[in-house]
Order: structure tokens, then sequence, then C-alpha cells
């Protein structure tokens, strides 16, 4: 494995150099160099990804935690010098709004949770980072938009790959049409599991199953891989373990996109998956592995290599984010993103209880 960049390295990478529309109503004092980010739910990935990624971003800090957990909070307190008046529990949460040292919310809950942490958010006057999958359907996802475009506050869902180098540059590719116009697409993204009991994984109401954990990697890969929303989608899901009888343990799906374009992305917890294979008329680029938190790497047929970037995903996405909000732009990531993936992400469940038929969007 890479050794990490210092923070200093990381820095002077971190950028995207994009440029997007602003979103005017956001208004904040140039004197406020960092924004404070408070993490909502302190599971592994808050504690594994997002808190050390937090240590090496310029944009933005780590200054509160919001948990149903009392025993965890001393432990990050202590770590991360959060002061008493930083820490929050999902009851009093609203209370942020009276917390000038908190600008952002970063919900990181199950995904049947997201909305209901992410309006309270809105609701308090903050910016709103919602993990992936967004929420559990379009309505919910909308409800999340709205709060946000009311309460004038900016909302970023925490698609990291699309601030990773190596998938930026299948983006590129697709939309300069480097190697030709897109004709295929194939993905995956799935791992070997055996969840406990406890876990939301396999609780169908919070939002488990292979495809709202990891199916929205391939689709959203497909959609940015292709540059075009799919006109019908066909799925397939099932479980071949009686520990995943509410959620799906595999599904299978097929999009197609205008001009007869195809797309097809499987995802699962019985099998250990992650690639993206782009065929266009004139070649060929792929990335193998194009999800995983390090290392994501590929090549192209005329021998292009994409190498590893050794940065940390979560703090270029947070950084990236941050000054967006800053500069009074629009997110790289906006939540109509998410909520598109959502409503692929429900017809693939409806194509699946119809015998697999085709369904036109």
């Amino acid at each position: 494995m890479a050794k990490d960049f210092s923070r200093k390295d990381f820095l002077k990478t971190t950028g995207l150099g994009i440029a997007a529309l602003g979103f005017p109503n956001i208004l904040l004092s140039k004197q406020k160099e960092t924004l404070g980010v408070a993490l909502v739910g302190l599971g592994r990935y808050s504690t594994g990804r997002l808190a050390t990624g937090l240590q090496k971003t310029e944009h933005c800090e780590l200054r509160g935690i919001v948990t149903g957990s009392p025993h965890k909070i001393p432990l990050w307190q202590k770590r991360y010098d959060i002061p008493d008046d930083n820490v929050y529990n999902y009851e009093n949460m609203h209370e942020v709004a009276n917390n000038d040292n908190i600008d952002i919310i970063y919900v990181v809950t199950p995904p049947g949770l997201h909305a209901k942490y992410a309006i309270i958010g809105a609701e308090a006057g903050k910016h709103v980072w919602c993990e992936k999958p967004m929420a559990m359907n379009v309505e919910e996802c909308q409800s999340i938009i709205d709060a946000t475009d009311k309460n004038d506050v900016s909302l970023s869902i925490g698609y990291r790959l699309q601030h990773e180098p190596n998938n930026r540059t299948i983006i590129r590719y697709g939309k300069k049409e480097t190697f030709g116009a897109v004709e295929e697409v194939k993905s995956g993204a799935g791992y070997n599991a055996q969840h406990s009991p406890e876990s939301w994984r396999r609780d169908a109401e919070l939002g488990g199953g292979a495809l709202y954990d990891m199916g929205v990697y391939p689709i959203n890969a497909s959609r940015y891989s292709t540059n075009m929303e799919p006109v019908a989608v066909r799925g397939k899901q099932w479980s071949e373990r009686n520990i995943y009888d509410e959620v799906d343990e595999f599904t299978e799906f097929e999009l197609e996109f205008p001009d007869g374009v195809m797309a097809f992305g499987e995802t699962s917890f019985g099998k250990s998956t992650n690639y993206l294979n782009v065929d266009c008329t004139d070649g060929w680029y792929k990335l193998q592995p194009f999800q995983t938190y390090s290392g994501v790497k590929g090549e192209t047929n005329d021998g292009t290599k994409l190498s590893p970037d050794p940065n940390h995903q979560q703090a270029r996405q947070m950084d990236n984010e941050a000054l967006a909000i800053k500069e009074g732009r629009d997110p790289v990531v906006p939540g109509e993103e998410g909520l598109k993936d959502i409503r692929i992400v429900q017809v693939i469940m409806e194509s699946s209880q119809k015998n697999q038929a085709q369904i036109r969007l």
C-alpha cells in the first residue's frame, strides 16, 4: 500500500479546478477560512475514513459530533479535541442551529435515516453532506432537496468517486469521446459479506441489501461513463443465504441509454467484484479496481496506464465540496445526482418483482 502523503502534499493536489454555477443565496464571511463539520453517526465509515480525512483537509475541519452512543463521546472528544458545546444526540441535534462553529452536517447514518437528519440539518441552517445512497426513495430524496433549497444551504452527496482522479479521467474520456462514442459499459461492485444480525445492511427498513449499499456505485458509474441518462431499466434480485432474507444478496441490472448504448451492472454481498469497463467505437478503457478507498487504477487500449492516486479520497471529496461552499458555487455532486440513482434503484427493484420486465423511464 502506498505511503500516505503529508498534509502539505495532499493540499497541492486536492482541487478539481472545474467551474460551476453558484448558489447566490449562500454567503460566508471571507474571514472564515475553515468550515466546521459535524459528523452525524459515528459508525465505521465516520471513524475510519471521514474523521481521519478531516485531519488532512484545508477548507474544513472536524468540530462536532452527533451520536446516539454516549460511550463513544469521551473517546471522540479526547482524540479530536471536540468541546462539550459541539456534542449532540439525535434528540437535540436541531440545537446545532445555535452553534456558529458548525457550518456543515455530514449525515452518515444508515440510509433509512438519511432524510430525517439531513432535513433537520437543513432546517438548522447548516449545509448538508449526505452519504450514499441518498435516501430510500425518490420522495425522500426530493424532500431533502426541498429542505436545503428552502433554507438556502448547499447539498452534496458523498460520491467520493466523482472526486477520484482516475474516475474523473473516465468521465472526461466519455465527454470528449477520446476513444470514440461509448457503446457499452460493464461494471460491478460487491464483496463477500457475513453481516451480523444487528447490521443495518440486513434490515430492509434501514436501507440494507447489496443494491442500496453497493449497487449505487455501478449505477452512478454507468451514468457518468456515458454522460447520459437511461431510458429503460431491467433488474434481477435474489438471495442465496437465509441471513439476507429481508434484502437482496445479489442484484444484476441492465440500463439502456439513448442510441442503443447499454450498461450492465452487478452488485453483491456474496461475491467480490470491483471493475468498470467501457467499450467505445475506437477503443476501450477500464478501471480495476474502480471503487476501492485507495489503489484505483486502470488502462486504455493504447497502453495508457491510469496509476493509483496516493491521496485520501474522502479528504479530497470534503475539501472540494467545502471549497465550493466558500466560493458560493454549486457542489461538485449535487443532490440531484443522488435522486437520479435512487430512481433507478427503485425501477430495478420493480423490474425484479415483475419477472425482470424492461421498464421504460
